[in-house]
């Protein structure tokens, strides 16, 4: 995708000095939309805390982070303890993305046949190939995604068509493309005339934050809502379709998603707007059958009682919105059983959400689970 015209991911390789430790480019997006800043990583730290205090969030994105976390963390010592290191420090920084633990696992069964001399290089190299099969994975999902969408175009007769996100499902929580996102670009950038109703996603505000961002430098015609408003629009047939990305799904095709996806589900069912879900296929949990059994993160309490913005006067500050003492519960993300999902949009083509469908498109990945 394209930033002020020029084609950007979320995260790349930078030059390291001759003999020195390798560097890996990223986005702050805890600086965005109001900022665009960098961040250079070169230790196993630097990437651990990138994941855990959400400079790049996403499930495929912070995969590809935790991969190439693996090869900064091996640069003079590639030991078979120092793998078990790297794995144990990135595996903690968040437990719900199942992307996470796909890539960390992807690492280690490349890495530990291998010479201790040899692993350094491999690392980089490994880590490399998962940032551009999530790249062609999410052009591909949008690709499949692009034909619902033509379907409902015909039907309009020239009349967009508006379609409602969550939180954000974009080239920002991908290497590139995004996956909720990707059917959506792609529409676009084939005429196709489409809006975007953009929840605002408390508490974080990825959406108001991010996909709005995003939007805005792509030319997609769109307008951030308050989380609330989905139900009301649905009601009114404002919305064609609802499409959100996921965390994890397992393989009976629940989907855990940011906090709040369950509701727009329920209201999508009740008023007949088709609810998919686009995912990358690592997203995909084989080893899970209930969306109950996923561990739910609980994040600080200071996300939903401070909020952070923009004063008139161009200072970024956090101000308090809820009284001194004042508990706060803070889930990040809810379980859409399967039922209420239409369809699950992957690289593969769109499945049905129950265990027979998502093992027909990917029987691999099933018999490698079992």
């Amino acid at each position: 995708m394209k930033v002020n015209g020029k084609p950007t991911r979320t995260i790349w390789v930078e030059a390291a000095p001759a003999g020195g430790p390798g560097a890996v480019g990223i986005i702050d997006q805890t600086r965005l939309p109001h900022h665009l800043e960098t961040v250079t990583l070169t230790t196993l730290e630097d990437a651990a805390h990138a994941i855990k205090a959400m400079l790049v969030r996403g499930a495929p994105l912070i995969g590809a982070t935790a991969a190439y976390g693996f090869a900064l963390a091996l640069h003079g010592n590639a030991s078979d303890a120092r793998l078990t290191a790297a794995y144990d420090t990135l595996y903690a920084t968040r437990p719900t993305a199942v992307n996470l633990r796909w890539a960390l696992d992807e690492m280690v069964r490349v890495l530990t046949p291998l010479d201790p001399a040899a692993r350094e290089a491999a690392a980089w190299t490994r880590a490399g190939e998962i940032a551009d099969e999530d790249v062609e994975i999410c052009r591909q999902i949008g690709l499949n995604g692009l034909e619902i969408i033509k379907e409902i175009a015909a039907r309009k007769n020239g009349a967009p068509v508006n379609i409602l996100t969550h939180c954000n499902a974009g080239w920002l929580a991908t290497v590139d493309w995004g996956t909720a996102t990707s059917p959506i670009y792609h529409a676009h950038d084939a005429g196709i005339p489409v809006h975007v109703w953009v929840d605002e996603t408390r508490p974080r505000n990825q959406g108001a934050a991010l996909t709005a961002w995003e939007l805005n430098n792509h030319g997609v015609p769109h307008h951030v809502i308050p989380d609330n408003t989905g139900g009301h629009l649905m009601q009114h047939g404002m919305v064609d379709m609802v499409i959100v990305g996921t965390d994890r799904t397992t393989a009976d095709g629940d989907v855990c998603n940011k906090i709040g996806t369950y509701l727009k589900a329920l209201a999508a069912h009740d008023n007949g707007v088709p609810f998919y879900v686009a995912l990358p296929s690592p997203t995909i949990d084989f080893g899970l059958s209930s969306g109950f059994d996923i561990p739910i993160e609980e994040r600080s309490g200071d996300e939903v009682s401070h909020i952070w913005g923009r004063t008139p006067s161009g200072e970024i500050t956090t101000v308090q919105i809820t009284p001194d003492g004042s508990p706060v519960a803070n889930y990040a993300f809810d379980v859409t059983p399967a039922r209420l999902v239409t369809g699950l949009v992957t690289e593969k083509g769109v499945a049905a959400a129950n265990r027979e469908a998502i093992a027909a498109l990917f029987p691999e990945r099933v018999r490698a689970a079992a």
